[in-house]
């Protein structure tokens, strides 16, 4: 069980801009190398080291050695479920939440699935038509919705499959404040769509754009216009 001062080192950890900076520039799962995210958080070489070092014990991080180079990713998906929760809730109060992009609003990338617009409305047309079920304590995916994702291609790894691994599960969207799905399901949902070409990574960001077949495919099982 995490202890009240296990807690609050990892408040402390995320809580500076520096490491926040290099934590926000990994939400889009990829690994990136020292000194790209020192860039990112504008700090030296030698600061990055220190920041990264920290993380990297705190289990934030994993590092990923590939011949001479090593990459940082961030430790498992918990990880980005922490930071879009912690994002929703230092959002000043205001009407408008999440990015000022309106492409990145529409659709992004959050680590290994889909956020936005589209990836709300994607979970509601399927709690509305009995094919996820809410629940109160996670989602589930019910057998019409098995039915559904076998007929579109989404391969499902075995529940089972990772230790720790959630099957499915409703995420709290940043820009939207509604939820979209995750885990097992939601990861699966996404490798379909890129391998699809439904949609499209813009390249150096998390923005995902949806092709005109993505567009058709979408109307088509889903029921939502794009």
């Amino acid at each position: 069980m995490l202890s009240i001062t296990g807690l609050a080192e990892i408040a402390a950890l995320v809580g500076d801009p520096s490491r926040a900076a290099m934590l926000m520039a990994l939400m889009d799962g990829r690994a990136l190398t020292a000194g790209e995210l020192a860039r990112a958080a504008g700090v030296t070489a030698q600061t990055a080291s220190g920041h990264l070092g920290r993380m990297l014990e705190a289990g934030l991080l994993a590092l990923e050695a590939q011949g001479r180079h090593r990459y940082y990713r961030l430790a498992s998906p918990a990880i980005v479920g922490m930071l879009e929760a912690m994002m929703v809730a230092a959002a000043p109060p205001s009407i408008r939440t999440g990015p000022r992009d309106a492409a990145m609003r529409r659709a992004r990338i959050c680590y290994d699935h889909l956020a936005g617009e589209i990836s709300v409305a994607l979970a509601d047309a399927m709690i509305a038509r009995g094919q996820i079920d809410p629940g109160t304590d996670g989602a589930a995916l019910t057998d019409v919705g098995r039915a559904l994702l076998d007929q579109i291609g989404v391969e499902l790894p075995p529940r089972s499959e990772g230790k720790g691994a959630v099957f499915c599960r409703l995420c709290l969207d940043w820009s939207e404040r509604r939820h979209h799905i995750a885990g097992a399901v939601g990861a699966a949902l996404y490798r379909t769509f890129l391998a699809q070409n439904w949609i499209r990574r813009v390249e150096g960001g998390r923005t995902v754009n949806v092709t005109p077949p993505g567009r058709e495919a979408l109307r088509r099982h889903f029921g939502i216009e794009v």
